[in-house]
């Protein structure tokens, strides 16, 4: 059962992030984001417990499938969403938090060749931009964006924006502040990353 809750919430959150998501059977017949993440789960799972051979030989599959290269290593929380996902990296040693959405062309790298925490560390409620590249044992805060094409090499503060090669960050706007812009001409700084 647990399973099925979580293919549930997966399809729920597919709805959430994607006002061109249709309808479940839909989106689960036809998101490359989620074939991606449901077979990394069962990739993790087998590599956790020691199949380490299986567990790469599926997740290649993964990719060939779904044009997403996940390492069987990496560690992806809940309401994990993958838009547009062709080209997306994600490297063994990436710890990715809950309610985290990437878009095409990410990439969360390492920076070094040896066996340590080499890949980055994304926190909850964080979205990353079209064709970023995170690169090395670095974390990005929690509610952070990452702007599309972004060179990120530092760590990022908790809500922040990251944005161009090197990337360099800022607060993002806090609520109490976006109530006294006009909402006819506000922007969400969020919005223009992706």
């Amino acid at each position: 059962m647990k399973v099925l809750r979580t293919i549930k919430e997966d399809l729920d959150n597919a709805r959430v992030h994607d006002p061109a998501a249709r309808g479940d059977l839909e989106n689960a017949i036809v998101y490359s984001g989620l074939h991606a993440i449901w077979i990394h789960r069962a990739c993790h799972a087998m590599w956790t417990r020691g199949h380490r051979a299986p567990a790469r030989i599926l997740a290649q599959f993964n990719r060939f499938l779904t044009g997403i290269e996940i390492h069987p290593g990496a560690t992806i929380g809940r309401r994990f969403f993958i838009d547009h996902g062709m080209g997306i990296v994600i490297g063994e040693t990436a710890e990715i938090g809950d309610n985290v959405m990437l878009y095409h062309g990410v990439t969360l790298g390492g920076q070094v060749l040896t066996q340590t925490k080499r890949h980055p560390t994304i926190e909850d409620n964080v979205v990353i931009g079209a064709g970023a590249k995170i690169l090395g044992p670095i974390t990005i805060g929690e509610g952070s964006a990452i702007g599309a094409n972004a060179v990120v090499t530092k760590s990022v503060p908790p809500h922040s924006i990251a944005t161009g090669v090197p990337a360099k960050h800022r607060k993002r706007m806090s609520d109490e502040k976006r109530h006294l812009v006009d909402p006819d001409n506000y922007i969400d700084p969020g919005s223009y990353v992706i």
